[in-house]
């Protein structure tokens, strides 16, 4: 039988949170043996997506974000869910930026998303009750 463990933080969404966001990623897989590939990978999305949050979601007014972090077994699988209630937004609605084209030739924005879908197994996007809801999904093992 499927083992899960799961915890969920609160902080307010401010980029001086993200130490509290990350450790508490950490302590969820802490034991896992898992490749520093994957725990940069891991680390790096948990980054953008923050941080984003803090610097987009509210506006410039204060808000918060909840962080659900949860671990399955067959197969070991990371899933860390954010949610803010900040102005509804899906990031995987724009087009990924044209990588081919020089730096000076891409649009502006774009490309800690398309990262973030490179890195992980899987990205969702819902908006409910409210809420956006960001998903990502890495698979362990």
């Amino acid at each position: 039988m499927a083992e899960s463990k799961k915890t969920s933080i609160t902080v307010k969404a401010d980029d001086d949170n993200l130490m509290t966001v990350t450790s508490a990623i950490e302590e969820a897989i802490q034991g896992i043996d898992i490749s520093p590939k994957t725990e940069m990978h891991i680390n790096m999305s948990v980054e953008e997506l923050f941080v984003n949050i803090c610097h987009y979601a509210y506006e410039g007014k204060e808000g918060e974000a909840v962080v659900d972090i949860e671990v399955t077994d067959d197969p070991l699988t990371l899933f860390i869910t954010f949610k803010d209630s900040g102005t509804p937004y899906d990031p995987l609605a724009k087009d990924d930026p044209d990588v081919t084209l020089s730096a000076q030739e891409r649009q502006i924005g774009g490309l800690g998303i398309f990262l973030v879908k490179k890195m992980m197994d899987d990205v969702i996007y819902r908006y409910e009750n409210g809420q956006n809801i960001l998903t990502i999904k890495k698979i362990l093992r």
